[in-house]
């Protein structure tokens, strides 16, 4: 019964979304907070995406920290309740944000995800779902650790927002890669919940309390730096193998000096830009493809200056 009726009101949505949505102006781009680099990049492609759009206009809002979950799911109502003409959204939690994007459907709004997923039941709630490959990226960090330090020995994994999509999918690639492919020891993972200071005092403590550490990953932007500057001011930068996921200036330095052997970078600009393309072609009722991988690039001190590097780092 309830497949009928999402059926139906999927029907209603596809019918109705030329017409209703035609007297909308707004894009609401609503990421997981404004205060980090790379979710400023993101901002920067739908900058740029925007300029090849006609008749709209585009707001940009994220919470104060990953953590406030609450106040996005505000922001996502409140889009709805003033009639946007379309959501891009990084969820912060895979259940919490449902009910809202489920609120977007029911106003025939189109929601369109990037960087992280919702619950698989809520697939019928949204348009399209651009995001990294995340277990894949975690599994390339993984793969390229054992290549550093061999397949034994201790790693720790320093994350970021527990049960976060895109966390499951990129420490649960490493973890899982690790445990297929060597006898690694893991330690942690420690949740820094996106703060780099508390990413610096966990990291002091790990590599305190395990002298024999031979490496460490780091699986956001704040928590790489927090990660970095630990092993920096400890006297271990070089000695353990740190990997880092996100490319901001401060993560370049750390590869550039050596005091990250690695960094996974996302395509942050490309989330932005095609995330605003996409729902634009969703309300001017174009196909989309429901899944949309924007890509990761392994960069290390020997591939940092090359265009492909360059292309993903901000």
């Amino acid at each position: 019964m309830k497949r009928l009726a999402l059926a139906a009101l999927a029907s209603v949505f596809t019918l109705a979304a030329g017409s209703a949505m035609a007297q909308e102006k707004e894009i609401a781009v609503i990421v997981k907070t404004a205060n980090a680099t790379f979710w400023q990049n993101v901002q920067k492609g739908a900058d740029a995406a925007m300029k090849d759009v006609q008749g709209y206009s585009m707001t940009f809002q994220g919470p104060a920290s990953e953590s406030a979950i609450a106040d996005q799911v505000n922001m996502v109502d409140n889009a709805v309740n003033r009639g946007v003409a379309g959501i891009v959204l990084a969820p912060s939690d895979p259940e919490a944000l449902v009910p809202s994007i489920r609120k977007a459907w029911e106003a025939r709004i189109p929601v369109v995800l990037i960087d992280s997923a919702i619950a698989d039941e809520a697939s019928d709630y949204y348009q399209s779902f651009l995001a990294t490959d995340n277990k894949a990226a975690g599994e390339l960090a993984a793969q390229e650790m054992i290549e550093r330090i061999g397949k034994e020995g201790k790693v720790a994994v320093m994350s970021y927002v527990a049960g976060a999509g895109s966390e499951i999918g990129r420490v649960g690639g490493f973890v899982d890669y690790l445990k297929a492919n060597s006898e690694i020891e893991i330690v942690g993972p420690f949740y820094s919940n996106s703060q780099m200071a508390t990413a610096l005092n966990q990291t002091t403590d790990v590599l305190a309390s395990n002298p024999d550490l031979k490496g460490i990953f780091g699986a956001n932007e704040p928590t790489a730096i927090g990660m970095g500057r630990a092993l920096s001011q400890s006297g271990r930068a070089g000695q353990v193998v740190g990997i880092g996921f996100d490319g901001n200036e401060d993560l370049q330095n750390f590869v550039r000096d050596g005091t990250l052997a690695a960094i996974a970078v996302q395509g942050s600009f490309q989330m932005g830009e095609k995330g605003v393309e996409t729902v634009v072609k969703v309300i001017d009722r174009a196909k989309v493809d429901k899944n949309q991988d924007t890509g990761v690039v392994l960069v290390t001190k020997e591939n940092i200056d090359t265009p492909e590097a360059q292309n993903v780092l901000y």
